[in-house]
C-alpha cells in the first residue's frame, strides 16, 4: 500500500463505525468510487452487487439523477434554514403532510432528525415529556428486545440489544429493559410450537411490566421485523399479543421502521405487514434512499396534544437540532418517495422478493445452512456448525466474517451478523439481477464450505 494513497490516509486519520479498528489498520479499506443502480465500483474498477443497499437503505439504487437534481434545485433556492421559532419552509412542510398521509391512520404529527438513532433518542424524550405532562412522573422505563437495533446514542444505544454496541460504553442505562429475542429457530424450546413460543414471550412481557410496576413502564419499542440483529421475522401472532399486553397496562407501542419502512418488506410499512397500530413510528434510511441524512418521528394526536399543552405551560418545547427538517434532505425525500410510488417499488419488493426467497430456499438443505428467513427484499441465511443441533460456530462470527470477506472476491457485498448472512438489495433489483446475486452467493458459499471442511485455517 502506497504511503500517500487514499487507503493509507484513511488508516491514518479516519475512525470507522462498527469496525475492529486494529483489523482495519491491517487489512485497509476498499475504496468505493461510484455507484449505478444495484452496483457499486471500487477505485480499481471492480464491480460489486450492493447486496445490502448500502446500510439497508438505498431503495432506489445508486446514481438516481432525479434525486441529484432535487438536491441541486433546493441547494440553489434555499440550501439551509431551520424551523425553530415559528419558521418553516416548503419541502419539510410538504414532507410532513406526505408522511402523515402514508402512515398508520392515528399518526398525525412529524418531527424530523438526521438519523434513526437521533429519532429514537427523540422518541424517548417525547415519551418522558408526554408522561410528565400527564403527571405520570415515574412512568419512564422502556422495554426492548435482545438482538434489537435502535441506534447508538447513549439513550437509543441503551434500547439496542446487541452487546457489540454496548460493551465498553457503560450501556445500557437502567431505564432500558430487555426481553427474549423473538427468534423461534434460535430460542424456541425443544418441542415448543411457534404459537406457544409467542405466548411465552407475551407472558414474559407481562411479567416484566408487573415486576417493574405498570406505573413505571412507559413504552415498548420494536422493529416489526428485526434488521441488524439478523433479519428476525416475528413468530405467529407475536405483534398481536405484544400489543394486547401493552394496551392492558397503558404502555405505548413504538414501531422502529428505520429499516422496514417505505416498501422493504413488500408493504409500505412493517406495521402493515404485521398489523401494528403504533403510538409512535420512527423511520429513516429509505426515506431519502440515504442520499441525504434524514429521519422522522411520527406521533399520535393524543401524544401531541399533551405535549403541546406542556410546552404552553413551560413556555417552549425545548428540543430540536440544527439540521431538523433540513430543506435539502426533505426535498430529496419528497422526490425519493415519488420515485418509489411511480415505479411501484413496494410491489417490486414483494414480487422480486418472493423470487429472492425462492432462490435462497434452495440452500436450505446445505450442510452449513441452519435457517433461511426474511420477508420482501430482506433476507438472511444463518450458517451453523451442526445442522441437526443448530450448534453455532466457535467463536461466533468467524465464519460470517470470512463469508463477508470472500464475497468481495465474487463481486458481492453483504453483511454478516455473527454467522447470519444478511441480504437487502436496492428495491429496484430485477429477477434477473437476483439470479446473478444468487450465483455470486453460491460461489461464496462453496468457498466457505471448502474452508470450513479444511478446518478453518487462519491463512
Amino acid at each position: 500500500m502506497r504511503t500517500n494513497s487514499l487507503q493509507s490516509k484513511d488508516i491514518a486519520h479516519q475512525i470507522h463505525p462498527a469496525t475492529n479498528l486494529r483489523r482495519h489498520e491491517r487489512v485497509g479499506p476498499i475504496v468505493i468510487d461510484r455507484g449505478s443502480g444495484i452496483y457499486v465500483y471500487d477505485d480499481e474498477g471492480r464491480e460489486y452487487i450492493e447486496g445490502l443497499a448500502g446500510l439497508w437503505s438505498v431503495g432506489v439504487g445508486f446514481g438516481e439523477k432525479r434525486l441529484v437534481e432535487a438536491a441541486t434545485r433546493q441547494m440553489a433556492k434555499l440550501p439551509y434554514y431551520h424551523i425553530f421559532a415559528h419558521k418553516t419552509h416548503e419541502p419539510s412542510t410538504l414532507l410532513a403532510e406526505k408522511l402523515v398521509s402514508m402512515s398508520p391512520a392515528n399518526l398525525k404529527h412529524v418531527f424530523f432528525t438526521s438519523s434513526g438513532g437521533e429519532a429514537n433518542d427523540s422518541a424517548i424524550k417525547f415519551v418522558w415529556y408526554y408522561n410528565n405532562a400527564l403527571g405520570r412522573t415515574d412512568k419512564k422505563k422502556f422495554i426492548a428486545r435482545q438482538g434489537a437495533y435502535h441506534g447508538i446514542t447513549i439513550a437509543a444505544g441503551s434500547l439496542t440489544g446487541l452487546q457489540a454496541n454496548q460493551r465498553g460504553f457503560d450501556l445500557p442505562l437502567p431505564f432500558a429493559k430487555h426481553l427474549t429475542c423473538p427468534h423461534y429457530y434460535r430460542f424456541g424450546l425443544p418441542g415448543e410450537s411457534e404459537e406457544a413460543f409467542t405466548e411465552r414471550l407475551a407472558k414474559e412481557l407481562e411479567d416484566l411490566i408487573l415486576s417493574e410496576g405498570p406505573d413505571t413502564v412507559a413504552a415498548f419499542i420494536g422493529e416489526p421485523l428485526m434488521g441488524a440483529g439478523g433479519v428476525i421475522v416475528p413468530p405467529v401472532n407475536y405483534w398481536q399479543r405484544i400489543q394486547e399486553v401493552c394496551r392492558k397496562y397503558d404502555v405505548l407501542v413504538i414501531a422502529d421502521e428505520v429499516i422496514n419502512g417505505f416498501g422493504r418488506l413488500g408493504t409500505l410499512f412493517g406495521c402493515d405487514t404485521f398489523g401494528i397500530r403504533p403510538d409512535i413510528l420512527v423511520c429513516s434510511k429509505q426515506i431519502t434512499s440515504s442520499y441525504q441524512p434524514l429521519a422522522a418521528v411520527l406521533i399520535s394526536d393524543e401524544m401531541y396534544q399533551a405535549m403541546a399543552d406542556q410546552s404552553d405551560r413551560l413556555g417552549t418545547f425545548g428540543h430540536g437540532y440544527t439540521a431538523s427538517a433540513h430543506p435539502v434532505a426533505t426535498a430529496v425525500a419528497l422526490e425519493n418517495l415519488a420515485i418509489i410510488e411511480e415505479r411501484n417499488l413496494v410491489a417490486n419488493a414483494a414480487e422480486v422478493g418472493a423470487h429472492l426467497h425462492a432462490g435462497l430456499s434452495r440452500f436450505a438443505d446445505h450442510p452449513l445452512v441452519g435457517e433461511v428467513r426474511g420477508r420482501g427484499l430482506i433476507a438472511a441465511v444463518e450458517l451453523v456448525a451442526d445442522k441437526a443441533t443448530k450448534a453455532r460456530f466457535d467463536p461466533v462470527g468467524k465464519v460470517g466474517l470470512k463469508f463477508f470477506d470472500r464475497a468481495h472476491q465474487h463481486g458481492l457485498i453483504i453483511r454478516n451478523v455473527g454467522d447470519s448472512i444478511a441480504i437487502c438489495p436496492p428495491m429496484i433489483i430485477t429477477a434477473a439481477q437476483v439470479d446473478e446475486l444468487l450465483k455470486r452467493f453460491k460461489a461464496t458459499l462453496d468457498d466457505i464450505t471448502d474452508w470450513v471442511n479444511a478446518g478453518m485455517p487462519e491463512a
